[in-house]
């Protein structure tokens, strides 16, 4: 079963400095048939204007991915990363027991947008990380997150993986889902077709009691996704 959640239909928060658009549920938005799915808590699609961003503010015992699309992040913590996260890139902030960070927009002329992901972590209480990785823009699935770290990933604390998926014009790939498990799409670019379903950018799908899940690139631009393996 594929359940879509249109971009036009997500909640939104605009304060002039910020633009966000929330998948899920997030601060003064609230729907209570969008509280996430699974383990996965937040998309918040957000603008940032120059210059401008996040005061230092805390979390505890949530697992933070942040992938910029346009712009770069500068982004500082509690314990004591400086980091400047440009378009591409993927970070990964664990919380743990509890951190303090900011998020500026590095430029003063452009704009910032990134994606701002939340997923409940299944351990709790342990000293905050801080990952970073551009995992470049290759053709297929790529794992970005997963439970061990393997291959170079960004090691997550939950049974989730989070992948990218790039198909180019003609091209179509299967995902197997493994008995179970859920799986949640995010369409960052393109339109991208997920069985007899078409997913444009800001789109999301839930994938339930599914076996596989087919995706294919029908048009004539390039197709950027998130994958979302969740339990």
């Amino acid at each position: 079963m594929i359940t879509v959640r249109k971009a036009q239909d997500r909640g939104q928060a605009n304060f002039g400095w910020l633009d966000s658009h929330h998948t899920f549920s997030f601060g003064s938005y609230y729907d209570p048939r969008h509280m996430g799915f699974s383990a996965l808590r937040v998309i918040n699609d957000d603008v940032v204007k120059p210059g401008a961003g996040f005061d230092t503010h805390g979390h505890k015992d949530m697992e933070i991915i942040s992938y910029v699309l346009e712009g770069s992040i500068e982004h500082k913590d509690s314990e004591g990363n400086i980091q400047t996260l440009p378009a591409g890139e993927f970070q990964l902030m664990s919380a743990g027991r509890g951190i303090y960070h900011s998020e500026y927009n590095a430029s003063a002329r452009h704009d910032l947008r990134f994606l701002q992901i939340w997923i409940q972590p299944n351990v709790f209480g342990n000293k905050p990380g801080y990952q970073q990785k551009d995992f470049g823009k290759q053709n297929g699935l790529t794992p970005i997150a997963t439970p061990n770290g393997e291959k170079g990933t960004l090691q997550i604390k939950q049974d989730a993986s989070l992948y990218q998926l790039i198909l180019q014009p003609g091209q179509q790939i299967d995902f197997e889902v493994t008995n179970g498990r859920n799986i949640y799409l995010h369409q960052v670019s393109g339109k991208l077709t997920v069985g007899n379903t078409e997913l444009e950018a800001g789109d999301g799908a839930k994938v339930e009691q599914q076996t596989k899940v087919s995706m294919a690139n029908d048009k004539q631009e390039p197709v950027t996704a998130l994958l979302f393996d969740l339990p």
